[in-house]
């Protein structure tokens, strides 16, 4: 039987991140993605325009409609979240369909690089520490992990050429282990270890038993998409049964193959990573 998760995110037509990362990471890996979006867009907002058409007032009635449908999902992953009403609708969501046997993976998405995003708010921050408390797994950025530990980003970051700053970082994700959440895997960290000339990103995989490090080489900058990514390989892989450390080890195989690839073909960076011709390595 192919398992199913709800995937709830926006649908940007251009720039390979969200839904249009998610679905065909998903499939591939032997899930079936079902689709709930909260937004539809032109294109990702790193674009100087796009369009946007929020999806707020349609949650419900998908929510409604599923239920008509008797829908059973064995997981449900929650990405770009447009406003606090969305939260809340969302957890309204989870109330439905969550089972005690459903698993779910929280990208706690407001904010990278230290800035937070616009759809950003006080509350809406209070709101999404309510969403993590229900996760099996989360997937912050630094930027996200420093706002859900009330934690100041500047301060954190300036610790960068400790040989100890991993479990500085460590340390903070703890935080949020505390409240109960199962797995922390804070990914996208840049560190240039003592031992290294170039820098390297680190994932940090954190549960109450151990803490695993998961590194990847710089191939050229920052690009749209890569969180989804990496969130819906370790979705989909720990609905099937791997450890979230496997999960991560195989996502950031299969990205840097792509980013090297993508850096080859002078990609601009809003048009996203070459992922399409590697998704076999997810098999």
């Amino acid at each position: 039987m192919v398992k199913k998760v709800a995937v709830i995110n926006d649908l940007s037509g251009l720039g390979k991140c969200s839904l249009t990362a998610a679905i065909p990471v998903l499939s591939v890996m032997g899930v079936q993605a079902c689709p709930l979006p909260t937004a539809i867009l032109s294109n990702q907002t790193g674009y100087e325009s796009y369009f946007y058409d929020d999806y707020t007032n349609r949650i419900d009635t998908y929510t409604s409609e599923w239920q008509k449908r008797k829908l059973i999902v064995d997981g449900i992953y929650t990405g770009f979240l447009g406003s606090e009403l969305q939260i809340e609708k969302i957890l309204h969501f989870i109330n439905t369909f969550q089972r005690p046997e459903t698993f779910l993976l929280v990208d706690p998405v407001m904010g990278d690089d230290g800035q937070t995003y616009d759809i950003y708010t006080e509350n809406f921050g209070k709101q999404m520490k309510e969403l993590i408390q229900r996760a099996d797994v989360i997937t912050p950025n630094l930027t996200e992990l420093c706002i859900l530990t009330d934690t100041d980003y500047t301060v954190l970051t300036s610790q960068n050429a400790s040989p100890e700053y991993l479990n500085i970082i460590a340390k903070t994700g703890k935080k949020l282990l505390d409240m109960g959440i199962g797995t922390v895997i804070v990914t996208g960290i840049l560190y240039q270890s003592p031992t290294d000339d170039k820098g390297k990103y680190y994932n940090l995989v954190m549960d109450n038993e151990q803490t695993v490090t998961v590194s990847s080489d710089i191939h050229g900058g920052s690009y749209s998409g890569t969180g989804d990514l990496l969130a819906s390989v370790v979705c989909a892989g720990m609905i099937r049964g791997e450890t979230a450390a496997d999960s991560v080890r195989r996502a950031v195989s299969f990205l840097d193959t792509a980013l090297i690839d993508t850096v080859k073909d002078q990609i601009p960076r809003n048009d996203g990573i070459n992922f399409e011709p590697y998704l076999k390595l997810l098999l």
